[in-house]
């Protein structure tokens, strides 16, 4: 017995009662986070920086990379 899904309708999707769709806020909420590879990309690069801008000098790595962590998420995720 070959069993053929149907194919999803309008009336079958989530309803948003008139006056309540989506604003700019809730928006930028419900945006997509970044993958976890382009986060850790950005991370590492920020972290990178702020060890240049020490001016190479070692011992800061943690220090380094939750300072890029905070930055970065508090960029990709307003309040």
């Amino acid at each position: 017995m070959d069993v053929q899904p149907t194919p999803r309708s309008r009336e079958n999707s989530p309803r948003v009662p008139a006056g309540k769709g989506l604003t700019a806020k809730t928006a930028v909420r419900n945006q997509p986070s970044p993958p976890r590879e382009d986060l850790q990309t950005l991370v590492a690069k920020r972290a990178y920086e702020l060890y240049a801008e020490r001016g190479y000098r070692h011992g800061y790595a943690l220090e380094d990379w939750l300072e890029a962590e905070r930055e970065i998420l508090s960029r990709a995720s307003p309040v």
